[in-house]
C-alpha cells in the first residue's frame, strides 16, 4: 500500500511560510469574495483571470490586453477601477470571451505569496466550485495545502469553513496530522446545515452586508457548485483546468 499524500491547512497568509509548497497543490481560498468571483467569471465564459497585487498594475495590464480591470480594497471598488469584486457582476453577457484583471485585499496577495514559495500547482477554491476542487485534489494524488486568505493576515471563519468542507469530502485519501485541519473540519461539521444562519456572526459578513448591503453576494459565495469550474494557475493567469 502506498503512503497517502498529506493535507494541511494554513489558517492565514502569515502562516504560509510554515508549509512546504514545492511538491503540493495549493488551494487559494478567499470565499468573500475573490475566489468566488474568479469561479463566477470563468464559469460564465471569461477567457482567463489575471490576479495582480496592485491597482496600477491591474489598470496597466488591462489596457495592454483590452481586458477588464477590477478589484477591491477593504470591500469597496478600488479607486481608479470601474468594476469590483462581486461574483454577481460577472454575468455571461458581460464577461464571456474577455480577460478579467483582478486585484483584491487578501486573495490575490495570497496567490502571489504561494508563487514566491514555489508552489507546485495552484488552484483557487470557494463553495461555488467546491466539487471541481475536490475532484481535482483526489485525481492529482499530491500533497495539499489549503491556504486561507483570511483578512489582512488575521484568521477568518468563512475560509476555514470552506477548508473544513473540502476536508470532509476528501479526507479518506489523505494523511492529516494537522490540528488546523482537524479544527476546520469540526467547525464545518457543526455549521454545515445552517451556514447562512451562522453567517451573520462573521466579521466579514458585517463588513460586506452592513456597510455595503451585499447579502446576495454572501448567499452566492456560500452556495455549493453554482460556478463549478476549476480555476488553475498557468503562466500568470487562472484558466479553466
Amino acid at each position: 500500500m502506498t503512503d497517502k499524500p498529506t493535507l494541511s491547512t494554513s489558517l492565514s497568509p502569515a502562516l504560509l511560510h510554515l508549509y512546504d509548497l514545492s511538491n503540493s497543490v495549493v488551494v487559494i481560498i478567499d470565499v468573500f469574495r475573490a475566489t468566488s468571483t474568479i469561479a463566477s467569471a470563468l464559469y460564465n465564459g471569461a477567457k482567463s483571470v489575471i490576479p495582480v497585487d496592485s491597482v496600477p498594475k491591474a489598470i496597466e495590464i488591462s489596457k495592454s490586453i483590452d481586458g477588464i480591470a477590477a478589484g477591491e480594497r477593504d470591500g469597496m471598488i478600488a479607486d481608479g477601477l470601474q468594476h469590483g469584486n462581486s461574483p454577481l457582476e460577472y454575468t455571461r453577457e458581460f464577461i464571456e470571451g474577455k480577460t478579467l484583471v483582478l486585484t483584491t485585499t487578501n486573495g490575490t496577495r495570497l496567490l502571489h505569496m504561494a508563487l514566491e514559495k514555489n508552489a507546485d500547482t495552484i488552484i483557487s477554491g470557494s463553495f461555488p466550485n467546491i466539487s471541481a476542487v475536490c475532484d481535482f485534489l483526489l485525481k492529482e494524488k499530491k500533497n495539499v495545502v489549503l491556504g486561507c486568505a483570511g483578512w489582512k493576515d488575521r484568521f477568518n471563519l468563512e475560509d476555514t469553513l470552506f477548508a473544513g468542507s473540502v476536508i470532509s469530502r476528501i479526507k479518506k485519501e489523505f494523511t492529516i496530522h494537522c490540528d488546523s485541519s482537524v479544527m476546520a473540519e469540526a467547525m464545518h461539521a457543526s455549521h454545515k446545515n445552517n451556514i447562512m444562519d451562522f453567517a451573520p456572526k462573521l466579521t466579514h459578513y458585517h463588513r460586506l452586508v452592513e456597510r455595503f448591503g451585499l447579502i446576495d453576494d454572501i448567499k452566492y459565495c456560500l452556495t455549493d457548485d453554482v460556478a463549478n469550474v476549476l480555476p488553475l494557475y498557468k503562466e500568470g493567469k487562472l484558466i479553466v483546468g
